[in-house]
């Protein structure tokens, strides 16, 4: 099983999107191994966007990552980063496909709702930054054998 970091941003949290947005992940199968909800702490937002540094909208990035509340997840299913980029939808919601999360509930590349890591190194240096080995829960759902062959 593969684990990505996903992160509903502040203004997926303030249109009130929370729900909806992880009831996709858990029907197309994927478990939530960690969650929080959380005020950004400039320091992790820095951390988080360090390869943004330098570039024209890093500042605005950092100002609006820590403006509002966010939920931070580790997801865990088979191939989890690849599936989970796909429910989530290009970076530009006016580009990405209907069914998508972008795609339905996202109308700015700016406000569009979610991160979720882009590769395995990303997400495995995203889940240590946002959280700790304890955070994580090692569990199996009972519709698993459902789910996976």
């Amino acid at each position: 099983m593969e684990r990505t970091f996903v992160m509903i941003k502040p203004d997926g949290v303030q249109r009130r999107l929370v729900g909806k947005i992880i009831e996709r992940f858990e029907q197309a199968g994927l478990k939530i191994v960690a969650m929080k909800f959380m005020a950004v702490p400039m320091e992790l937002a820095e951390r988080h966007y360090e390869v943004h540094k330098g570039k024209p909208f890093y500042e605005g990035l950092i100002k609006y990552i820590t403006s509002g509340p966010v939920v931070a997840m580790v997801m865990e299913g088979e191939n989890a980063i690849e599936r989970v980029r796909t429910l989530v939808g290009t970076t530009d919601p006016q580009k990405a496909a209907p069914g998508t999360i972008r795609g339905d509930f996202c109308q700015h590349i700016g406000r569009n709702a979610i991160h979720a890591s882009d590769g395995k190194e990303t997400a495995e240096k995203e889940i240590a930054l946002w959280f700790g080995d304890d955070e994580i829960v090692d569990y199996n759902m009972d519709d698993e054998k459902w789910v996976y062959e």
